[in-house]
């Protein structure tokens, strides 16, 4: 079976990844194949966007801070 070879590597660069001081963090995310996903991310872009149209102070502040970095060079 080949199985064994592959999990003793995987095994084996998990644990130099532990040695270098990492450790493995899984996370559960939004499955983008699944139906009906591009309408949520619209609908959910657009209430977030109603809402920024509508906090004249955060606009005040994104300006600011605009106004803030002009002449910065990389």
């Amino acid at each position: 079976m080949a199985a064994a070879p592959v999990n003793a590597r995987v095994q084996k660069h998990r644990d130099a990844l532990r040695t270098a001081g990492l450790r493995l963090v899984q996370i559960w995310v939004p499955d983008t194949r699944r139906p009906g996903f591009a309408q949520e991310c619209r609908r959910q872009c657009q209430l977030a966007a109603q809402s920024d149209a509508a906090d004249t102070g955060l606009q005040q502040l994104m300006d600011e801070a605009l106004s803030d970095v002009d002449g910065w060079t990389a």
